[in-house]
C-alpha cells in the first residue's frame, strides 16, 4: 500500500471514530442523573478514549500525506480543512482533560464529523506545489493559522452550548430566530456534501471556455449544472445547461455554483428536518445540553479566545506578512483573504475589549464567540470559494 492510499485510510478511520465516539458522548449525557455521574461516566471514558484513538489515526494521516508530498498538507481546501477538523479535536482533547464535560465533546465532534465530510468533497490528490507555495512560511503560516482557528473553534461550541440551554427555544423571540439560524448554518454544510457527492456519483460534467482576469482564455469544467456562468464563457459541452448569468472575472462562478446548489440542497434537507420534528431543531438540540454547567461553558470558551487569539494573530497576520513580503516584495496587497483576516482578528480584539472592559459575560459573550467563528468560516470557505485573488489557489 502506498502512502497516499495508507493516509486515506487512516483519515476514513478517524471519521468513523469520531462518530462512534460522539455516540457514547450522547450516552453520557443522556444518562447522567447527578453532576458527578455526569463528568465521571463510563460512556464519557470510553467516548475520550476512541476519540484519542480517532485523532492519532488523523495525525497519522497528516504525517503520511505529508511524506507522500514532501511538503506540509495544508496547500489546498482539502488538506487545509482535514487539518483544521484534526487541531480541533486536539483543542478538545485537551480541554476534556481539563474540565471532564461529555456536553462538549458531543457538539465539537459532529463539527469536526461535518468538517472532514466537506474537505472529502474537494479534490484529494497529491500534486506538486505551485510556484508561489514552494516556501517554508506555507507550513509555519498556514499550521499556525489553521491552529488558531480551531482553538477559536472551541469557544464557538462553548458558546453554543450555553446559549442552547440559555435560550428560551418554546418561545418566539430574536434570540431563538438567530439560533436557529446558526442551526440551519450548519445543515448548509450537510447541503454542501450531500449535494457534491450527488452529481459526483451521477458523473455530472459540463466543459467551458472563458477569459480570466488576465484576459487569458481558460477552461473550466463544472461537476454541478452551471447556474453562473464565467467571465465571457464559452460552452464546450452539447447539452450542457445554460447559466442564469455571466459573472465578472473577479468572481469564481464555478465556486459560486457549488456554493448555490449548497444552499439550496441545505435548505431542502433543513425544511425536511423542520417538517419531521415539528418544532425548531433548536428546540430538538436544546435536551443535549441538560446537564451542561454555563459557568463552566463560559469559562472554557473565554480561555479558547485568550489562547486562540493570539495563535491566529501570529499566524493569519504576522507569519503572513512576512511571507507576503518574500513571495510580493510587499507587506500588505487587500487581498479579499487579508481583508478577511484583518476584519476577523478585529472582531476578537473587539471581544476581549468588551469583555474585559465592560464585563460582556454568559449571553453576550457567547453570541460574539460564535459569530467570531462564522467570520472565520467566511473567510476559511467563502472568500476561496468565492472571490478571486491571490489565494484563489486553496
Amino acid at each position: 500500500m502506498d502512502l497516499v492510499s495508507l493516509s486515506s485510510n487512516l483519515l476514513l478511520v478517524s471519521f468513523f471514530a469520531y462518530i462512534i465516539a460522539t455516540l457514547f458522548f450522547g450516552g453520557a449525557v443522556r444518562g447522567a442523573k447527578s453532576q458527578a455521574s455526569y463528568r465521571n461516566s463510563r460512556s464519557g471514558t470510553i467516548g475520550i478514549i476512541i476519540t484519542i484513538i480517532g485523532f492519532l489515526t488523523h495525525v497519522g494521516f497528516f504525517i503520511t500525506r505529508w511524506m507522500a508530498s514532501g511538503y506540509a498538507p495544508v496547500s489546498n481546501m482539502f488538506e487545509a480543512v482535514t487539518a483544521l477538523g484534526m487541531m480541533l479535536i486536539a483543542a478538545f482533547i485537551l480541554l476534556y482533560f481539563i474540565y471532564k464535560t461529555p456536553s462538549l465533546g458531543l457538539f465539537a465532534l459532529p463539527i469536526a464529523i461535518i468538517i472532514i465530510g466537506y474537505a472529502t468533497m474537494f479534490p484529494t490528490e497529491v500534486t506538486p506545489l505551485i510556484p508561489a507555495l514552494k516556501s517554508k512560511w506555507l507550513a509555519v503560516h498556514v499550521i499556525t493559522t489553521i491552529l488558531g482557528e480551531a482553538i477559536l473553534a472551541i469557544s464557538a461550541v462553548a458558546g453554543f452550548i450555553l446559549l442552547l440551554k440559555k435560550v428560551n427555544v418554546k418561545k418566539a423571540s430574536r434570540e431563538r430566530f438567530w439560533l436557529e439560524v446558526i442551526v440551519y448554518t450548519i445543515v448548509l454544510f450537510l447541503g454542501f456534501i450531500i449535494a457534491t457527492s450527488g452529481f459526483r456519483i451521477a458523473g455530472y460534467e459540463a466543459e467551458f471556455n472563458f477569459m480570466n482576469k488576465n484576459e487569458q482564455l481558460e477552461r473550466s469544467v463544472y461537476h454541478m449544472p452551471p447556474l453562473f456562468g464565467m467571465n465571457e464563457y464559452e460552452a464546450l459541452t452539447e447539452d450542457a445547461m445554460t447559466p442564469w448569468a455571466e459573472m465578472p472575472a473577479i468572481i469564481d462562478a464555478k465556486k459560486l455554483t457549488t456554493t448555490t446548489w449548497s444552499f439550496f440542497v441545505g435548505t431542502a434537507i433543513y425544511l425536511l428536518l423542520r417538517l419531521i420534528f415539528r418544532r425548531p431543531l433548536a428546540a430538538v438540540l436544546q435536551p443535549l445540553t441538560k446537564n451542561a454547567n454555563l459557568q463552566l461553558m463560559d469559562e472554557i470558551g473565554y480561555r479558547a479566545v485568550l489562547i486562540g487569539f493570539p495563535v491566529f494573530s501570529l499566524g493569519a497576520l504576522i507569519f503572513a506578512m512576512i511571507w507576503a513580503h518574500e513571495a510580493w516584495s510587499r507587506f500588505w496587497g487587500w487581498d479579499p483573504k487579508e481583508v478577511w483576516a484583518l476584519i476577523t482578528w478585529l472582531f476578537y480584539a473587539a471581544f476581549l475589549h468588551l469583555r474585559l472592559t465592560r464585563g460582556w459575560e454568559g449571553k453576550k459573550s457567547a453570541w460574539l464567540m460564535v459569530i467570531g467563528f462564522i467570520l472565520i468560516m467566511f473567510n476559511f470557505i467563502a472568500v476561496n470559494m468565492i472571490l478571486a485573488g491571490l489565494h484563489s489557489y486553496a
